[in-house]
């Protein structure tokens, strides 16, 4: 098939739409089951193309969870522990450690709960049921993998009342070296961004501490990898082998600095022991638990737990997780990268980096406050990188 119609475009006004291939090549993908849109396909193939050069670059199975054309979360299939199951809300998935692409999804998917919600998922392997077990709970709109295994796909072909979007994509195809799009009836040509990120672009270190063992240099390439595919500007905060923070398409960098080092710290704090044993009821569902935690951890707190509020969600009141104990357990953090899909201009993104435990940088250097952002990075015992290489993606 070279061409596929869809019922709209990125709205429902926006009527004819369809993906196609101008080079008369049949489309590189199948449809399995469902019907996905035009936003759906963007996902799709943004996605695709992280996990797969996720893997490539760390040979680890990989997956994503994209919501709106950036991802919410991306990860390698690194083991995960008691505490990272029940953080997670896998502890009831048996053997998920026997799946390392399932570990992968898992970690995707709970970095950021909230924006994860309805996401559309890729997987870099060819997609297991135990896999698909961590998937079928979730609201999701899709999934896209190579393949998928029989018991796997009927599983899934049960979910949104069996109308859940399932792409099969080729994994030999290979994108033209040049792209267009349009925008208001111009055509905009540019090669497509085929650089290759891994450990050959952590070479030159800039600070006076200059260590930078192998799990943090997994770690930063994860972060890039996972830049080279959010809207800009963008920041990434990893740590595990797996994005903690994504601040997508702002403006300005220190605010995706704050945003993904926000969504950090919230990561983080969920394996608090307050967090951990927050009582809820019987029969609380997955959205409404997480819109909890994510209240509960905030500055918001009054949310979840004011009189007339709290009986909606828990069985008994929970103590407040006060700014102090935020602080002290965040504190006990450290070891965290970061990356930036451009330099760094002044200095104060290196300061509140620190605060959510970053010991590793990444960014592509040249601004002419380089100076002070090393220094800062000094002061601080930060390692970071100069690649010389810009991510923006639009």
């Amino acid at each position: 098939m070279q061409e596929l119609r869809l019922k709209y475009g990125c709205n429902p006004n926006q009527i004819p739409a369809s993906v196609s291939m101008r080079d008369g090549r049949e489309l590189p993908f199948e449809v399995l089951n469902g019907n996905p849109g035009y936003i759906n396909f963007l996902d799709a193939l943004n996605s695709w193309q992280l996990v797969r050069e996720l893997s490539a670059a760390l040979g680890l199975p990989a997956a994503a969870s994209f919501k709106h054309v950036s991802p919410a979360g991306a990860a390698v299939g690194v083991e995960l522990s008691d505490v990272m199951k029940k953080k997670l809300f896998v502890e009831n998935i048996e053997d998920i450690n026997d799946s390392k692409l399932a570990c992968a999804y898992a970690r995707a998917r709970g970095a950021d709960r909230m924006s994860s919600f309805g996401d559309f998922i890729a997987l870099s392997e060819k997609c297991d049921l135990i896999t698909a077990k961590v998937i079928k709970p979730e609201v999701s709109d899709g999934v896209i993998a190579p393949d998928y295994d029989e018991e796997a796909l009927e599983l899934l072909r049960t979910k949104k009342g069996g109308k859940y979007c399932i792409i099969r994509m080729d994994p030999s195809y290979e994108a033209p070296e040049c792209e267009t799009k349009e925008v208001f009836g111009v055509s905009f040509t540019q090669r497509r961004n085929d650089i290759k990120l891994d450990e050959s672009a952590l070479t030159n270190i800039v600070t006076m501490n200059r260590e930078l063992p192998d799990t943090a240099k997994r770690d930063l390439i994860v972060a890039m990898i996972t830049l080279k595919y959010t809207q800009s500007n963008s920041v990434c905060y990893a740590y595990d082998g797996q994005a903690i923070g994504v601040g997508a398409g702002q403006q300005s960098r220190i605010h995706c600095t704050r945003l993904a080092g926000d969504k950090a710290d919230n990561w983080l704090l969920r394996e608090h022991e307050k967090v951990l044993s927050l009582p809820f009821r019987e029969g609380i569902g997955r959205p409404d638990r997480d819109n909890c935690i994510d209240c509960y951890i905030s500055d918001h707190s009054g949310d979840v737990l004011s009189d007339g509020e709290w009986q909606r969600f828990f069985s008994e009141k929970p103590e407040e997780l006060t700014p102090a104990e935020k602080r002290e357990f965040l504190n006990t953090r450290a070891g965290i990268a970061l990356a930036s899909d451009a330099f760094f201009p002044f200095s104060d993104n290196i300061t509140r980096a620190a605060r959510s435990g970053v010991r590793y940088v990444v960014q592509a250097g040249g601004s002419k406050r380089d100076g002070d952002v090393i220094a800062e990075c000094d002061r601080l015992g930060i390692t970071m990188v100069m690649n010389g290489i810009r991510l923006f993606h639009h």
